[in-house]
């Protein structure tokens, strides 16, 4: 195992992975931008370094400053968390040059399933179903629209977090949205290049969580439910999905975990589909640790950030599939400083009370928040995620509920409120909800 570990994150999932190093014996260097000099990731740490400005291309995108302090600090390998610089292919080369172990998967696996693109023709050349849409990136926009048909959903190649996608209904409208789609890729990933998939309304968004280590072994955790979205990003995910039956994850999982191993893909992974019917369709693949992993470990016992560390380190996967076992039912909540009421506009500022409901082994809180801390402008809105477990599905509704109900925050607006009404919702209560579920109820 690694003696000392950079986490190039911030925020709870900068100390969620510190927790997981301290359990396994491990140092660990925290990074810091001068915005959060307070941030509690920082104090967590074993050591601390400031990286740069508050701007995140000054600092938790800055791959040169991230390498210099893991050299400095005599670091064996960076966790890069989720976002900024997690599914970076260079970053990743980068640090396999300076001889420091990337907690992901290799950069040629990056480049490969990052591209989205790309990765729906790997899947389909392996018999994994695929949204149908573009063969390669679109350079002649009303040609390949006519193809394909309307509506259709733009999305960027390097894209992630809702970023760089637009939905275009008409032919009328395409020019004017590939082009704000392809300027906001480029500012988000520095890549422009756009893909077309149809636009399939009435879809539930489904995803595999993926473990794989350096000896061939690939395992699914089972399924997420995640079509409980504003703007493609998630607010409320769920495990087991409630329309999925213990055939059909075995069916699923079986074949996804086939094709990556033929990849040779490494540490941690989702993989993402649409389900229209009953019919699943590989839409891309996140090839690092998702936001919403807890409630996969909620379900399975499984910790998924040790598994990532030991995976790095060279070490076996330590459960085989016929371990796995889907036990009761998780949901997670995502808390963000955000105003709904307002097109859920960031609400940034200093947070006056906070006061969390009791945890427990069926309620868990993960956050850097605590009362006084100050949210910044610079990053993204959430603040925590609030995690249930249960032995039915109604029985997580129902401890969600009460969580949520004793969950005081003041200083700041959440999505609290929006929280408990989905909670309390009959479609989201029947489980036939699908990723058009949001947008119906904010009409």
């Amino acid at each position: 195992m690694f003696r000392k570990i950079l986490i190039a994150n911030r925020g709870e999932i900068a100390c969620r992975v510190i927790r997981s190093c301290h359990e396994l014996g491990v140092k660990t260097v925290a990074v810091y931008s001068t915005a959060d000099k307070d941030s509690p990731h920082v104090s967590l740490a074993d050591e601390s370094i400031c990286i740069g400005r508050a701007q995140s291309s000054k600092s938790y995108l800055n791959m040169e400053t991230i390498l210099q302090a893991a050299i400095q600090m005599e670091c064996q390998a960076i966790h890069p968390g989720y976002g900024f610089l997690s599914e970076n292919s260079v970053f990743a080369e980068l640090c396999s040059q300076y001889n420091i172990s990337f907690i992901g998967p290799l950069a040629n696996t990056i480049m490969k399933m990052g591209d989205k693109n790309e990765a729906r023709t790997t899947m389909s050349s392996m018999g994994v179903d695929v949204i149908p849409g573009s063969k390669s990136i679109v350079t002649k926009p009303e040609e390949e629209a006519q193809e394909i048909g309307f509506p259709l959903l733009l999305k960027a190649v390097a894209g992630g977090g809702g970023k760089g996608m637009r939905i275009c209904k008409t032919p009328q409208d395409l020019l004017v949205q590939f082009k704000e789609a392809s300027l906001e890729a480029e500012k988000a990933f520095a890549n422009s290049d756009i893909y077309f998939e149809k636009y399939i309304t009435g879809g539930k968004h489904i995803e595999f969580q993926i473990l794989a280590d350096h000896y061939g072994n690939v395992i699914h955790l089972g399924e997420r439910e995640c079509s409980v979205q504003r703007n493609h990003q998630k607010l409320i995910e769920e495990s087991p999905s409630p329309v999925i039956s213990d055939d059909k994850r075995a069916e699923i999982g079986s074949k996804l975990t086939h094709a990556l191993q033929k990849i040779g893909y490494r540490n941690a992974g989702t993989m993402e589909l649409l389900m229209d019917g009953d019919n699943l369709y590989f839409m891309e693949m996140n090839t690092r640790l998702q936001v919403e992993h807890p409630v996969t470990e909620m379900v399975t016992g499984t910790n998924i950030v040790n598994e990532q560390l030991k995976i790095a380190a060279n070490h076996k996967l330590s459960i085989q599939q016929s371990d796995v076992k889907i036990q009761g039912h998780a949901i997670e909540c995502r808390i963000n400083a955000e105003d709904p009421q307002q097109k859920f506009k960031p609400c940034p500022g200093k947070i006056t009370k906070f006061v969390p409901p009791e945890l427990s082994e069926k309620v868990r809180l993960d956050t850097h928040v605590k009362e006084g801390y100050e949210v910044p402008v610079f990053y993204d809105s959430m603040i925590a995620k609030l995690i249930v477990h249960g032995t039915d599905r109604q029985d997580a509704i129902a401890t969600m509920k009460k969580a949520l109900q004793a969950f005081e925050i003041e200083g700041v607006k959440t999505t609290i409120p929006l929280l408990l009404s989905i909670i309390e919702n009959e479609e989201f209560i029947s489980g036939n909800y699908t990723t058009q579920f949001l947008e119906n109820l904010l009409d």
